[in-house]
């Protein structure tokens, strides 16, 4: 038996659905379960009514319940998340990393906005160039290394 609906293995196997493992990581089985009720011919509350006793607080909320339940009735197939286009995660390029010091090198005072502005990258991206890649802080208004060389003591 299918753990959402009431059918019988063969059922199971014609839909390619494998809804018995509960253990879950994404909502990927929750789409799988949506569209085998879709496939039923089941309506999108009495799916996710299913849902939620099935999977409880884990399932999805009813928004994203008769999203995906449409997406399966206009003829999609898939149960997988669509590509996303948009900026990449942070990546430290070692010529923005140069950038970014070269910039604070000429004036310590500058803030983290201007130097995102002039290297043209995102205020979190800046941070934690200057933090995590520089071993920089703010200090005073200005950006000074963490650990200071015996020089740099001395000015």
């Amino acid at each position: 038996m299918c753990v959402m609906c009431d059918a019988n293995l063969a059922s199971i196997k014609r839909c390619n659905v494998l809804s018995a493992i509960i253990e879950m990581e994404d909502f990927r089985e929750q789409r799988a379960c949506i569209k085998f009720c879709f496939k039923l011919g089941k309506t999108a509350t009495e799916c996710y009514e299913m849902l939620k006793t099935d999977f409880g607080e884990q399932a999805m909320d009813r928004s994203q319940t008769f999203q995906w339940f449409s997406r399966f009735k206009a003829g999609r197939t898939s149960i997988d998340d669509d590509e996303r286009s948009g900026q990449p995660g942070y990546s430290s390029v070692p010529e923005m990393i140069e950038r970014v010091r070269q910039i604070i090198r000429e004036d310590r005072r500058s803030t983290i906005d201007e130097v995102r502005m002039l290297v043209g990258i995102s205020h979190g991206n800046c941070h934690k160039i200057l933090t995590e890649d520089l071993k920089m802080r703010c200090d005073a208004s200005k950006f000074v290394p963490r650990l200071l060389l015996i020089d740099q003591k001395q000015q």
